[in-house]
C-alpha cells in the first residue's frame, strides 16, 4: 500500500501543462516546457514550466532528468533539484547541453524533466565528539574505499 499525498498545482500561464504520469506505476511526473528554448553547448538555461505548486509539509519535490533527454546529451547540472515544501514560485528546470552539435532545442510542450515526491524526516542535529560516533567496518575510508574499481 502506497501513501497518498495531494499536491496542488497552479498554472501561471494558460499554455502551461499539468504534470502527467507515463503509467500508473511510474515514480515520476513529467514536466513540460512552457516555450521553445535553445540550450547552447556547455551552457545552462532555466526552462520554464509555467507552473507553481504547494507540496505538503514533510515532503519535497525532486526534479530529475528524463532518461530520453539524458541519452541525447541533456543533463541537469545540479543532478537532482530539490523543491522545498514552502516554495511557491515557478518550477523551472536547469538544463545543460553536452551532446552532439552546438545546441539543442527543447520544443514547446516537450517533456523536459520528471518530478518525484519524497518524504523528508524531521532531523535534529546533535554535536558530539569523534569518539562518540559509532564505529563501522569502513571507518574513515573515503572515495572508492567501499568497493574495488
Amino acid at each position: 500500500m502506497r501513501n497518498e499525498i495531494r499536491v496542488k498545482f497552479a498554472k501561471l500561464d494558460e499554455e502551461a501543462q499539468l504534470p502527467t504520469q507515463g503509467s500508473a506505476q511510474a515514480a515520476g511526473w513529467d514536466l513540460y516546457a512552457l516555450r521553445e528554448t535553445v540550450v547552447l553547448k556547455g551552457t545552462s538555461v532555466m526552462i520554464p514550466t509555467g507552473l507553481a505548486c504547494a507540496i505538503p509539509e514533510g515532503w519535497e519535490g525532486q526534479i530529475r532528468c528524463r532518461s530520453s533527454l539524458g541519452k541525447k546529451g541533456m543533463i541537469l547540472p545540479n543532478g537532482v533539484g530539490t523543491i522545498d515544501s514552502d516554495y511557491r514560485g515557478e518550477l523551472k528546470v536547469l538544463a545543460t547541453w553536452i551532446g552532439q552539435g552546438d545546441s539543442f532545442t527543447v520544443g514547446k510542450g516537450e517533456r523536459i524533466a520528471q518530478m518525484l515526491f519524497a518524504p523528508v524526516p524531521l532531523v535534529k542535529i546533535e554535536e558530539v565528539t569523534m569518539s562518540e560516533l559509532d564505529s563501522t567496518e569502513r571507518g574513515v575510508g573515503g572515495f572508492g574505499s567501499s568497493g574495488q574499481y
